[in-house]
């Protein structure tokens, strides 16, 4: 009898194995699908975008030109994608051309169309709200919310060496020529810190937003430093608490909400976090 009991256990167990195998690779099977059907449906609808948009405005040409990118580089994804995972790499990068699509759609001056998820990338980043222009290296560069002759490359909004890069227009692709090392790369952080830092003080950028959380940072850890001097004497005292309360402060608004934050959104750069506030 015992023996008997022990076998319906056994059979049991194994019947519950077998069910929960075969509802976890169920599981599996549905969500790959569906990664693979969603990714499929947003590079098909770039690839249809693409097929009725022409211009021949710079910026127009730019934007397209761009989409293009994203289309081909979301096709080769899908063919090689094997998991859910993979499948929305392709998708981010499907959604990215169709951020440029929408680029394309302003400067031609029609309607860009339904508003699109949000990407992954751009996710902090922002947008640029106002006009800007600064010289570095004896070169003028420029960006702003709008496209223009002057501003003619869209970027969606992402990261590049760890700084958020707001989404707009700009007078050159700094993001591209920056990928390399040495000059490029050092070339790249004085543009973006040109353009973007805080201590201009500029609200059309993020400064409500990423200025004062990277004040905050800032601002504990001069506090921090400062208590530091104060154990050292009281002259260091009253210096590290001025030091605490406004020159580490301003470098904490800097570095922190100044940091930039892959492939342009979800090729190029990655994803960015930066108060979440537009610039």
């Amino acid at each position: 009898m015992e023996v008997a009991l022990w076998v319906v256990l056994i059979l049991m167990l194994g019947g519950a194995l077998v069910f929960w195998r075969w509802g976890s690779r169920s599981r599996r099977a549905t969500e790959l699908a569906d990664a693979r059907a969603e990714a499929q449906r947003w590079y098909e609808r770039l690839g249809g975008q693409l097929m009725n948009l022409h211009g021949d405005a710079p910026a127009v040409r730019q934007a397209l030109a761009d989409a293009g990118e994203r289309y081909n580089a979301a096709g080769s994804q899908l063919e090689q994608a094997r998991t859910p995972h993979q499948f929305a790499l392709a998708r981010e990068t499907a959604l990215e051309g169709l951020a440029y699509i929408r680029a394309a759609r302003t400067a031609m001056g029609i309607d860009p169309g339904p508003e699109l998820p949000p990407l992954a990338a751009a996710r902090g980043a922002g947008m640029l709200t106002k006009e800007r222009e600064v010289n570095v290296q004896g070169q003028t560069y420029r960006a702003g919310p709008q496209p223009g002759n002057q501003t003619p490359y869209y970027y969606p909004g992402g990261n590049w060496q760890g700084r958020p890069v707001p989404a707009g227009w700009y007078s050159t692709p700094w993001w591209k020529t920056a990928l390399g090392t040495g000059a490029g790369v050092l070339g790249g952080i004085l543009i973006a810190d040109a353009l973007f830092s805080p201590a201009f003080a500029d609200p059309g950028y993020g400064y409500e937003a990423g200025y004062q959380e990277g004040f905050n940072d800032g601002f504990g850890d001069g506090q921090d430093q400062g208590g530091d001097f104060g154990d050292q004497g009281q002259d260091f005292g009253d210096q590290g608490q001025d030091f605490a309360g406004q020159d580490f402060g301003a470098q904490g608004d800097y570095s922190g909400g100044g940091d930039f934050g892959g492939d342009f959104g979800g090729g190029d750069f990655g994803g960015g976090d930066f108060g979440g506030g537009d610039w």
